[in-house]
Parts: structure tokens; sequence; C-alpha cells
């Protein structure tokens, strides 16, 4: 689909840039042709119709051209493949998550090289915009709604993931990659992320379900302010938050942290604008005490 994209692209540069060039070459032409030194004394030159028609139906011409190579290749952007590979994407504020048919969520995009892949879109807070340069493509991330974007990564490599709607304090940390590997590495590491089937689960990293779901885009473990409030030290301490309007102080335990992921807009740390989504229906009980324990222990 980039090819296309090219395509369309270097057929507009190509006709801009001989327009550009017969104008300059005219304005230059007739400045000097007709100069204050060659002809001092002005006088009025009339009208040629067949010129006025050239001058406007060669540009109706060209601009039609353009539409059409236009329009014809963001028809083939709008026809998903029956064969594409299926991913739901969910942004949040901000990281990216991609869910797998079996299953599976990743924070990396990871795809099968020379395959269209078809990824349905949403957004589980405000408006973010799925941006994938290297292949010229992009679509908006909308709340309550589901939008459509497919490629297909020509060869095995990392392509860079961006949001390109502006979103927040987090914005520019909204980054992420596509993976495109050999069908045969795809297929090894698509079949093999939990066993549920052989009634077994797998228990992730506490670093991963942290990277996936951006919890230190927005809470940092150094003690520095990010748009949440430090991991480092909080717990065992005191905060003062803003719940139904109104202040009240909390310990940070066990029972408020819990709290505060899965039900993060009850209770609002005082300072701290109220931009964190639930987690309710994301992270297992044992990913949540994994998170909970990781900042137990930042002290």
């Amino acid at each position: 689909m980039s090819d296309k994209v090219n395509e369309t692209f270097l057929i507009i540069l190509i006709i801009c840039l001989a327009l550009l060039g017969l104008v300059t070459f005219f304005m230059v032409f007739l400045a000097v042709r007709y100069r204050r030194k060659k002809n001092p004394n002005p006088e009025d030159i009339s009208g040629s119709l067949p010129l006025e028609i050239a001058w406007t139906v060669i540009p109706v011409i060209l601009v039609l051209i353009m539409f059409w190579y236009g329009w014809e290749n963001f028809k083939v952007m709008l026809a998903v493949p029956e064969d594409a590979f299926n991913v739901k994407v969910s942004a949040r504020m901000w990281s990216w998550s991609f869910q797998y048919p079996n299953g599976l969520k990743s924070d990396l995009l990871r795809v099968p090289a020379g395959k269209p892949v078809n990824l349905d879109i949403t957004s589980e807070d405000v408006l973010h915009s799925l941006f994938i340069p290297a292949f010229k493509t992009k679509k908006d991330a909308v709340p309550g709604m589901q939008t459509n974007l497919w490629f297909t990564a020509p060869r095995p490599g990392e392509y860079d993931i961006f949001c390109s709607e502006y979103c927040g304090q987090g914005h520019s940390s909204m980054i992420t990659k596509v993976v495109a590997m050999t069908e045969e590495e795809f297929n090894t590491w698509y079949q093999t992320p939990n066993d549920e089937k052989a009634g077994k689960k797998a228990v992730r990293d506490v670093s991963e379900v942290l990277d996936e779901y951006g919890c230190l885009d927005c809470h940092s473990t150094d003690g520095s302010d990010l748009t949440g409030p430090s991991f480092k030290g909080i717990y065992g301490g005191k905060t003062v938050v803003i719940t139904a309007g109104k202040e009240r102080e909390l310990t940070v335990d066990d029972a408020y942290l819990r709290s505060s992921v899965l039900s993060a807009d009850t209770d609002i740390v005082k300072g701290y604008p109220d931009v964190m989504p639930s987690f309710k229906d994301e992270l297992s009980e044992e990913e949540l005490t994994a998170v909970i324990n990781y900042i137990k222990d930042l002290k």
C-alpha cells in the first residue's frame, strides 16, 4: 500500500514542479521582455482567447489527474484484503495495546512480513491517532467507535508507531513499534504465548505489565513528578485525595493502591489531573499483585 502512496505522491510532485517551473519561466521572461528600459511608454495589450482557454483547461486536466490517482489509491486503502490478519488496537493515555485473536496482548505490534494486517482501532479515553510513517498510513483512535487501518510490512524489521494527535502531557512518549517477522518466526511466537488450552496461565514479569499499560509514562520511580505522583516512597505514607469533591487524607496501603488501579477516578490525588483510566477489566489478579508489590519495594 505504501507503494501506491509513493506513486501518487510522486505524480503530484512532478505535476507541481512542472507548473512551478512553467510559471517561474514565464514570470522571469515577461519581467525581462517588458522591462521599463525596453518599454518606456506603457501600452494596453489585448487579451488572447485561445491563451485564456489553455491556461484554464490545462490546469483543470492536471488537477483531475491528481484527483484520480488520489481517489484510486484511497479506495485501495479502504478495501481490507479478505486474508488480512486481524489485530485489535486500544489507545489510552499514553500507551498502545494490541490484542490478537488468540487472546494474546502485547505493547508491540508483532506481524508477519509480507502478509496484510488489519487493525481494529479504538480509544479508551481521548482522541489519539495511530501513525506508521514507514507505511505512509495513519488512522484516528476515537472513543466509543471503531476505525480500521490495514498495511503490509514488506520485509522483516522494526518500524516506529507514533500518536499523531495531541492527547495530553504524555503525548510525546506514546511510542511503540511494528515488529515484522518472518512467517515462521511469527507463527512460533504467536502459538507460544500462554498455554491456556493446557490449563496453564503464564504470569508475566511486572516490567512487561508496566510497559504494556504505560504506567511509567505517568509515574516516575525516582521521586520526580510527571502526570501522576511518583511511585518512589509512596507506600506507607499519607496522601490527600479528592473524593466526590471533598478532600480527605488516606494511608497508601495495599487497599488504596488496588482501588487506585481498578477505580482510578474514585480518589483523585490532590494536585494531579483526573486522567488515569480504569484497569478493572485489564489486569489479572496476579498482575495487579505484582504491580502493588513493585510499588511497595520502591522505598
